[in-house]
């Protein structure tokens, strides 16, 4: 009996531990008896800070637009000992699924290397890219390189530009077309039968300015269904025929389908100011920081009319490393990254603040003393719907404003008013004569109004023994000659009353000198006159 309670119990006891373990299994909970004995733990807040995506689109919002953009700045392959990337380009060159890229690169191992650029496509077999054809260019300073592709002939082909300066302070531009795949049953294509992927068209050096000239093509190009006429390439250079430094000479390249080149087609004189010759040495002599101060001002657009428009201005500081260009109600701020002097003046490269992909080169040429001509070449990668067009001349904004028309009325030599100042009265006659009283001493002498340069000056002659200037209160010597005694204020003033009358309420008067650099402030305390009554 007593062995049959226990193998009932044995087998209850096990029949009960099966079915906790089935309950464990299909309905599992959280329970721990240690942690019924410990104090619950305080857990702080975790806070996760956002990694930065570097690269320029690190704001745009999903990941598979930052790894679209990020694998398009990479390099799809390995570089050499020594080789430094200085620009890339990643687009489709031949119409196959994977994009190919030209990356320009400078070898450091090699003296005085010259820029190169290289092909690389994707190879099938492998399946990895590799480097298809490496080429050097005319080009040499990494920091004024632009590479950019364009259509150049007009029947659709690629063509690759290469920008930039070499080691002699020329203007490069170096022009890679791609070949195209030879058909079968076909003729040889001129440009296709060198068996490399891009044929050289042009290598261009001058000491003066390169630039494409576009034309605008026919919309039959645009939908595809004819070819477009090519651009024709134009370059300046100095006139070696000439004294004149500014003298330049116009060098029009047109492209030969015959030859499949870029060739010389004609050339053109442009005289350029007569400026005195020694200044214009010291500007052109490419010494360091010379130019950058001569542009550092604000300079407005001049239109080929010679009209002034000062709702388009160019601000260069080179203090703050900053260009800033204003257009179309719209401020643009680059950032100046380097500057190479050149025979006519600065080449400029530039980056946006705000968008950094955004590139623009500047080729700054002297015009006169007070004027510059500019030539801005765009970085054709990216466009950001400003139309302002940047070419062209711009002048001194100082001198602008002497030669902008003046809003201010006639100026009289002669007033008959009475002012209070700091000095005391000061009484003008109509003859020409003033008195000063201050504390019963009387001073007199002459006084005129002129205008000089849009500038309102006012001239006092005092007697011998007197002077306005209250650090000039001692008696001149009798035997100083007048003009010693001159005294030369340039005026602000309120404008006249409302009933014509000459006089006005307030004169602002500050102590200057006029010589050969124009009116310059002795930065002396601004004497004040106030109306008053007779």
């Amino acid at each position: 009996m007593t062995k049959k309670i226990l193998l009932i119990l044995s087998v209850s006891l096990l029949f009960f531990c099966m079915l906790g373990i089935a309950l464990l299994v299909f309905n599992p909970f959280n329970f721990n008896l240690v942690n019924l004995r410990k104090p619950r733990e305080q857990r702080q807040t975790r806070i996760v800070i956002p990694q930065e995506i570097e690269g320029n689109n690190r704001d745009s919002g999903t990941a598979a637009e930052r790894t679209a953009y990020e694998d398009s700045i990479n390099v799809k392959t390995a570089l050499e000992d020594g080789e430094i990337m200085i620009s890339l380009l990643t687009q489709d060159f031949d119409g196959d699924p994977a994009e190919e890229q030209i990356l320009a690169y400078r070898n450091l191992l090699e003296i005085d290397s010259p820029i190169y650029i290289t092909y690389i496509d994707y190879d099938e077999p492998d399946r990895t890219y590799k480097r298809i054809w490496s080429a050097p260019t005319a080009a040499a300073r990494p920091g004024t390189i632009s590479l950019f592709t364009q259509d150049l002939i007009g029947d659709r082909s690629v063509s690759v530009l290469l920008t930039g300066m070499n080691g002699a302070g020329e203007h490069t531009m170096t022009i890679f077309r791609k070949n195209g795949r030879p058909q079968p049953n076909s003729a040889p294509d001129d440009s296709s039968d060198t068996g490399q992927p891009f044929t050289r068209i042009a290598e261009l050096r001058i000491d003066g300015s390169i630039s494409v000239q576009e034309t605008e093509r026919p919309q039959a190009y645009q939908l595809g269904m004819s070819r477009g006429q090519s651009f024709t390439i134009a370059a300046y250079g100095h006139d070696f025929e000439s004294d004149n430094i500014l003298d330049q000479v116009e060098i029009i390249y047109a492209y030969n389908p015959a030859s499949g080149l870029y060739e010389q087609q004609k050339i053109t004189r442009i005289p350029g100011s007569q400026i005195e010759q020694r200044r214009l040495r010291e500007l052109l002599s490419g010494a360091p920081g010379v130019f950058e101060s001569f542009i550092n001002d604000l300079w407005y657009y001049v239109s080929p009319q010679g009209t002034v428009d000062n709702r388009q201005y160019i601000f260069f500081d080179p203090a703050k490393k900053e260009l800033i260009f204003f257009g179309d109600e719209t401020q643009q701020i680059f950032i100046w990254q380097n500057s190479s002097p050149t025979r006519y003046g600065l080449y400029i490269s530039s980056q946006n603040i705000s968008v950094s992909t955004l590139r623009r080169f500047l080729d700054i040429e002297l015009e006169s003393l007070d004027s510059i001509r500019v030539k801005v070449f765009e970085d054709v990668r990216l466009k950001i719907g400003v139309n302002a067009s940047w070419d062209g001349s711009y002048r001194r904004a100082g001198t602008i404003e002497k030669q902008l028309p003046s809003t201010a009325g006639p100026v009289n030599s002669y007033i008959d008013a009475l002012y209070d100042s700091s000095l005391g009265k000061i009484r003008f006659f109509k003859d020409g004569v003033y008195e000063l009283n201050s504390g019963g001493t009387v001073k007199k002498g002459r006084y005129a109004f002129l205008l000089i340069s849009g500038q309102e000056i006012l001239e006092f002659r005092p007697d011998h023994g007197s002077s306005l200037s209250p650090d000039r209160t001692q008696a001149i010597p009798a035997e100083n000659s007048p003009a010693s005694t001159r005294e030369i204020y340039q005026v602000e003033a309120s404008p006249p009353g409302e009933d014509g009358g000459e006089a006005r309420k307030t004169l602002s008067l500050s102590r200057v000198r006029l010589g050969a650099m124009g009116i310059q402030s002795l930065h002396e305390p601004v004497i004040s006159l106030t109306a008053a009554e007779g």
